[in-house]
């Protein structure tokens, strides 16, 4: 299951180091010959354990979705809908193909934001869950947002992560690093699995987790048996995990299965230098990627989510009293897995191999029940606190089952604030690191990581970096991202920077660099780093975004349009973009075009409040009222804090002589942001309307305060300060409007000074 914040294996919305920008590296570079085989390859010496090991779990996690793999009921079971987000989905086979259906019941009650898209792959075994996924015409993978469950005979629900107001629906991307633990390693180019790299995968995936996940790359072992070499170099040339330190076997399985948490944190992060399919197992786990947890006392201790196996083990006081000895093998045959009235006896044997002896005499005295399962009590089921429509066995060891029901439904989390994990992280895995910059650095990039410990984290991360003054990029633009989080523009600046001056090609810091700048209003630098950025990957959909953004400040509107179009050709999944194109297409004039993209952008985003708000200005325009008020009233409702929203709907009703319920919206907009000119004007218009020129006088001082060059804001000044007696006030803004660059104002303005006289 894949859902938000998760560590390899479950991406969501956020990359592992919270990177949105592709690498530099282009997935056009030759392939060299893979040290991987195909997964078949081994199943022509150990045909016993490839025969069992497909039907493992991990042998199942992933496959196409074909007909032998379907097990969902498409004709009667396949309709959904979703009441927090009013979304209806409906899943439909089309001969040997599946899709998923998303519609809403829209404005007039129409069908409307129709999407559809074929399911071509299965994640998940579906002993707990099954989830889908979308290949895009890019070649990028995207999750569903409807999963299937497998109690009281199967069931649809949402996805993990989805189960709120506003989702990710069909956009929500996997990662290298969410691919790494649901399946084989697939072949992606040398060095175009570093960290924040455009996650396209080739044509031909791999279908389950294979034996090299464990065992390493094939290659060797299996052409030294070709060759009929000595046994030893055979051996050699493939890991053996039960020959491996304690340390390392253990690490065989927790690069998978050790979770901290899937909710922000972050719970693990992969070095800089690593690429996501690099791990290798005999290796360290630590030299490919550090774990990170709550702190002790935050509440946080007793959390059970859907990953956490070996997180719960390593908690148990049989693991840390085992000297060793408890490994996940005692109990787990990776090649095999019992079931039924099999598996009760065998793990119960299990336990038996420590606590038999102990037992005897308390079973004998009837203290402890005789055959017993020893799961059932020691190691209950449990519902995840992440994935709330799947249970699991707890491994945390306990001498007694917790007296709670600890199957009761639940709802799904919503991580915002006054939820959200507040405070610092620490490391958790390996348990300690050697003193070293390596160590003060991805300590102290955690707390930032995912906003976690953001003042402490930036202050913890600027030591760092004054102390060891790193060579590569990363760290600084970690923390410019940082800064950028506090909306300290100026300061991700200069960290922005000091990224490029240690890599000048480094293109996320010259993204952020400009991003930043835009914030800023230089959208001239910011214009320079974003050229240099498409230069070194012309299609990079985000760079070309932020160039669209840049060159519409800057005023080149045709400029824009094409970089827009150019960012959604790359990648047409972006709601942002279909927005901001239909923005810089109302502005220039062309409402139709602007309503085909920002209802597009609906289309893809139902809760997208700005675009709703964007396509009821664009209907405005198009004289068609009364859907423009649904949209208005959709982008309120979406975002009740957006002043931007406030303002167009009570303007457009001003415009119909709505005019009470144009102030009760207006007046909003300026509650909410105060420093809203072009909204404290409209108010103060209202206000004169009713004659209430005292009240008026306010607003429009505001307004001129906040832009002391709005010439309609000085107009209506100078009429309320007339009106109420104050000429001189009333003359000196009037004579300020009748130099406006507006003809009407300065007009306005011109006559109103004619009448009234200088010395009245």
């Amino acid at each position: 299951m894949l859902f938000p914040g998760a560590r390899p294996g479950f991406g969501l919305a956020l990359p592992l180091l919270l990177l949105t920008f592709s690498c530099n590296r282009s997935h056009s570079e030759k392939r060299p010959p893979s040290e991987f085989v195909a997964a078949s390859a081994c199943a022509a010496c150990h045909p016993a354990h490839a025969k069992t090991f497909r039907q493992t779990g991990m042998g199942r996690a992933f496959y196409r979705a074909i007909p032998a793999n379907m097990v969902e009921d498409f004709e009667t079971g396949g309709y959904l809908y979703h009441a927090l987000s009013d979304r209806h989905y409906r899943m439909i086979r089309r001969g040997d193909r599946y899709f998923l259906r998303r519609y809403q019941a829209g404005f007039n009650g129409k069908e409307t934001n129709v999407m559809e898209a074929e399911i071509h792959y299965v994640i998940g075994s579906g002993n707990h869950a099954r989830s889908y996924l979308h290949r895009t015409a890019e070649n990028r993978l995207v999750q569903m947002p409807v999963s299937w469950y497998p109690a009281n005979g199967g069931y649809l629900a949402m996805s993990p992560g989805y189960d709120n107001a506003a989702h990710l629906d069909f956009r929500r991307k996997i990662t290298y690093d969410c691919f790494f633990c649901h399946n084989a390693y697939p072949n992606v180019p040398a060095g175009g699995d570093l960290a924040g790299a455009d996650p396209v995968f080739p044509h031909d995936l791999p279908e389950g987790i294979d034996c090299q996940r464990c065992h390493g790359p094939g290659r060797a072992h299996i052409e030294a048996a070709q060759r009929k070499r000595p046994a030893e170099e055979i051996r050699a040339g493939i890991v053996n995990p039960a020959r491996l330190t304690i340390e390392r076997q253990l690490e065989v399985c927790m690069q998978c299965h050790l979770e901290t948490t899937s909710f922000p944190l972050p719970n693990s992060i992969q070095r800089y230098e690593r690429g996501a399919f690099s791990y290798r197992p005999g290796e360290p786990l630590g030299d490919y990627m550090l774990h990170f947890d709550h702190a002790t006392g935050s509440g946080r201790e007793d959390k059970f989510e859907i990953v956490s196996a070996a997180y719960r083990l390593l908690q148990s006081a049989c693991f840390e009293k085992s000297g060793g000895k408890l490994l996940c093998t005692t109990c787990h045959n990776p090649h095999d897995v019992p079931r039924g009235e099999k598996a009760v006896a065998h793990y119960s044997a299990a336990c038996g191999q420590c606590h038999q002896e102990a037992l005897a005499p308390r079973i004998a005295a009837g203290i402890h029940p005789a055959g017993a399962d020893c799961i059932e009590c020691h190691m209950p089921r449990r519902r995840t606190e992440d994935v709330v429509h799947a249970t699991m066995t707890d491994h945390r060891i306990l001498r007694r089952k917790p007296a709670r029901d600890l199957l009761a439904p639940r709802a799904e989390r919503q991580e915002i604030e006054g939820v959200s994990y507040q405070g610092e992280v620490v490391l958790h895995y390996p348990p300690a690191l050697p003193p070293s910059p390596d160590r003060d650095l991805y300590l102290a990039f955690a707390q930032v990581a995912q906003k976690s410990n953001l003042k402490a984290g930036i202050a913890q991360l600027e030591a760092a970096l004054r102390a060891h003054q790193p060579t590569r990029p990363e760290f600084y633009f970690e923390l410019a991202q940082a800064y950028a989080n506090e909306g300290a523009s100026e300061r991700a600046i200069a960290q922005y920077r000091a990224a490029l001056a240690r890599d000048p090609k480094y293109a996320p810091a010259m993204r952020g660099l400009a991003s930043a700048l835009l914030k800023t209003g230089d959208a001239a630098a910011a214009l320079i780093q974003l050229e240099s950025a498409r230069a070194i990957d012309p299609g990079d959909a985000q760079t070309l975004h932020e160039l669209g953004r840049a060159y519409y400040q800057l005023g080149r509107r045709a400029d824009a349009v094409s970089a827009l179009e150019a960012a959604l050709r790359s990648d047409p999944d972006m709601p942002e973009v279909h927005d901001t194109l239909g923005n810089v297409l109302l502005e220039m004039g062309r409402p139709d075009r602007a309503e085909a993209s920002l209802r597009e952008a609906i289309r893809r985003q139902p809760d997208f409040s700005s675009a709703h708000n964007n396509l009821g200005n664009a209907l405005v325009a198009r004289n068609n009222f009364e859907e423009a008020e649904y949209h208005f009233r959709q982008s309120v409702s979406l975002a009740p804090s957006n002043a931007v929203a406030r303002y167009s709907y009570g303007a457009a009703l001003a415009s119909r002589g709505r005019f009470d319920e144009a102030q009760t919206q207006i007046e909003a907009a300026v509650k909410l942001k105060p420093d809203f000119g072009e909204a404290q004007e409209i108010l103060g218009n209202l206000y004169a309307r009713k004659g209430d020129w005292a009240r008026a006088v306010r607003p429009f001082r505001e307004a001129v305060r906040v832009r002391p060059q709005f010439g309609r804001a000085r107009l209506g000044l100078g009429m309320a300060l007339a009106a109420t007696g104050d000429v001189a006030g009333a003359r000196a803004h009037l004579s300020q409007a009748a130099s406006d660059p507006d003809a009407a104002v300065r007009a306005d303005a011109s006559e109103l000074l004619r009448s009234i006289p200088a010395g009245r």
